[in-house]
This record gives structure tokens, C-alpha cells and sequence, in this order.
């Protein structure tokens, strides 16, 4: 059975924006290890129950299925030793970067970014987008970003951490990327390929070390089309 990656896009399967499977992507190119993309959206939900669950990445690998992002990264360095570690260490790093960028990084962006990913949807998945966040936030999306390029210094200060650290080093994880830096770079991947709007800025040492991380693995995340003004 071939190995296969079931991963969010919009219209556009070119167009993978969920930041967990940016995460599992990179886990995947970072061990070597290949995976044919299965566009999947979001009320696709019967392409992946086999899975038990209802949501992406979806890891296929022979006959083993492994749901949700860090599982697949945990099922990557156990299952493919020989090739380069995703956890430096102890996985203690890479799972606080996960939790922040779960808790600290990925709501700041929504409130931000949230309203511009409807108009990359079809019709079905527009309406289940706008619902369900709407539900969420408790108010309409164009509500929920209004005035928001005056809260991007706000959003900047959050990455304050993150600039301090990459002033002394190239990546998160140090000399070379791991998976901290992947779930930090997924969630990023976000913005850059639903928003116009310019969150980091030329100079920052976040935006250079973005940079750096869109040319891995042979530019595999900056050939994904990004969204400009």
C-alpha cells in the first residue's frame, strides 16, 4: 500500500494551509521519507474515517494509520531511526513549542487571519467554515478581524521569545532545524498562504529564519502558493 499524507487544502489542492499538517509535512521531508498528498477539506469527513477521526494529517503507511500531528511525528522517529532525529534531545522542547504554538501563537493569528480563509473555500466548506467559527467566536469574522493591522505590533511582541533566541542561532532547534521549529514554521504557514496581510518583517530575525525554513528540503514549502495583496 502506498504511503499517503491526507492534508487541508481549499479550491485550490495546491493550497495547503492547516498549520498541523505543515508540521507533518516537514516531519516527513526532514526523515526523507516520501508520501503522495491527498487533498482533503473540511467536511470531507468520510475520506478519513477509516482513521478514526475527523480531522488532518492522516498518515498512511503501509498498513499502520496515525492520526493528529504529533503522533505522526512520534511514529516517524520510531519507525525510521536511521534517519535524521525530528527530536533533538529529549522531546521536551519540541512539545512546549507545540503547546505554545497551540495555545499562544495559532489564536493570536486566527484573530487576525481568520476572515480571509472563507474565499479560498467551495461553497460547501465555506458555509461549515463560517458557522462553525462564527459559533466559536461568539461573532461575525469580519468582526472578528476589524482594525487588525493595528494590532500587528501586538502580535509581534509575541514572537519576542523566538527573535531573542534566533539572534544566537539559525533555527529553533539550533545549528539545524527540528521538530520545534516545525510546529513553529506550520503554524506560520497558516498566514502566508490564506492572509495578504504582512505579520513579519524584513530584518525581523523571525521573518529570516521563516526564510531559511521555506528553503528546506528543496523549497518545499515556499513552492506552495502564497497569498499577496
Amino acid at each position: 500500500m502506498a504511503r499517503k499524507l491526507f492534508e487541508l487544502c481549499g479550491t485550490d489542492p495546491a493550497r495547503r494551509f492547516s498549520p498541523y499538517c505543515w508540521r507533518s509535512r516537514m516531519a516527513l521531508a526532514h526523515k526523507g521519507v516520501d508520501a503522495e498528498v491527498v487533498p482533503w477539506r473540511f467536511t470531507d469527513r468520510d475520506a478519513i474515517a477509516f482513521a478514526g477521526t475527523d480531522k488532518v494529517p492522516v498518515l498512511v503507511d503501509g498498513a499502520k494509520t496515525v492520526a493528529d500531528s504529533w503522533a505522526i511525528a512520534e511514529y516517524l522517529e520510531e519507525c525510521y531511526p536511521e534517519a535524521p532525529n525530528l527530536f533533538q534531545g529529549s522531546p521536551a522542547a519540541q512539545r512546549f513549542l507545540a503547546t505554545w504554538s497551540d495555545t499562544v501563537l495559532l489564536p493570536a493569528l486566527a484573530k487576525l487571519i481568520v476572515s480571509d480563509i472563507p474565499a479560498l473555500l467551495d461553497a460547501k466548506d465555506r458555509a461549515y467554515f463560517i458557522e462553525s467559527r462564527e459559533k466559536r467566536f461568539g461573532m461575525t469574522l469580519a468582526q472578528v478581524t476589524v482594525g487588525r493591522e493595528a494590532r500587528l505590533p501586538e502580535f509581534r511582541a509575541l514572537l519576542l521569545p523566538l527573535r531573542h533566541l534566533l539572534r544566537h542561532q539559525p533555527f529553533l532547534g539550533g545549528s539545524v532545524p527540528d521538530y520545534g521549529d516545525y510546529c513553529v514554521f506550520g503554524t506560520l504557514m497558516w498566514p502566508r498562504v490564506v492572509s495578504p496581510l504582512p505579520l513579519l518583517e524584513p530584518g525581523d530575525a523571525v521573518h529570516d529564519w521563516q526564510e531559511r525554513m521555506l528553503d528546506l528540503h528543496g523549497g518545499l514549502a515556499r513552492e506552495v502558493p502564497a497569498c499577496t495583496a
